[in-house]
């Protein structure tokens, strides 16, 4: 009774670690460096000790938290990314805590795009985003070749335009 699809298996690069790493660091590091001279502040213009104690709180609790999204979480999410397209499905399944599995019907795709940062361009990656009417999907940090293979393909299968094509066929 129930159409039965099969689990996705295409990973994400292995470079997506780097970028979330370089992405996360530059985050982090300026809020740190932020914490930092309000406790350097405190301190250097003795501030009440409850300002002093949060503010060392409020550091701390972000210094755990730059640690866990540096070093340990890009790891889990290159790991635990999966992603399949055919003539029917788009799947994307992630996360190890709390699974994700998205199933995109593909007469639903109204478009695919293709795009990149700074960081992903230093890898030679982009994300592939896959719009419906209701909501905006993106398959991280895939290499420039399949990114485009992969663009192509899902605009075939759903029919739709891609980036810059006006529907126009020349002669």
């Amino acid at each position: 009774m129930y159409l039965k699809i099969k689990e996705p298996t295409k990973q994400i690069s292995a470079d997506s670690v780097r970028v979330w790493r370089l992405s996360n660091l530059l985050g982090y590091g300026i809020a740190l460096c932020i914490a930092g001279v309000f406790l350097f502040a405190a301190n250097y213009y003795d501030w009440k000790t409850w300002i002093f104690t949060i503010l060392t709180i409020i550091t701390v609790l972000l210094l755990a938290l730059a640690v866990w999204s540096v070093g340990i979480k890009p790891i889990y999410l290159q790991k635990t990314w999966r992603y399949e397209i055919d003539e029917q499905f788009a799947q994307l399944k992630y996360g190890r805590f709390t699974v994700k599995h998205i199933v995109i019907p593909m007469e639903k795709v109204e478009y695919v795009s293709t795009n990149q940062g700074p960081f992903l361009r230093k890898y030679g990656l982009y994300n592939v985003e896959i719009g419906t009417t209701t909501s905006d999907h993106t398959i991280p940090a895939i290499h420039h070749d399949e990114a485009y293979a992969l663009r192509e393909q899902i605009a075939t299968y759903a029919k739709v335009k891609l980036d810059g094509e006006n529907g126009v066929e020349e002669a």
